[in-house]
């Protein structure tokens, strides 16, 4: 077995099986328990008034 038909091996089965979990767990992540209030604040952080110069 080359190293081409592990490599293509591992990107079928496993690698296939970790980026569905992380699809997963970044299309979860606006939904958990405190994240309203952080994206509130993410989201009006624009109208700070931080003036640099």
């Amino acid at each position: 077995m080359s190293t081409y038909d592990a490599l293509r091996h591992f990107a079928d089965s496993w690698a296939l099986v970790v980026m569905g979990a992380i699809f997963l767990a970044l299309c979860i992540w606006p939904f958990r328990r405190g994240g309203k209030s952080s994206g509130r604040e993410a989201a009006n952080s624009i109208f700070t008034e931080d003036h640099d110069g």
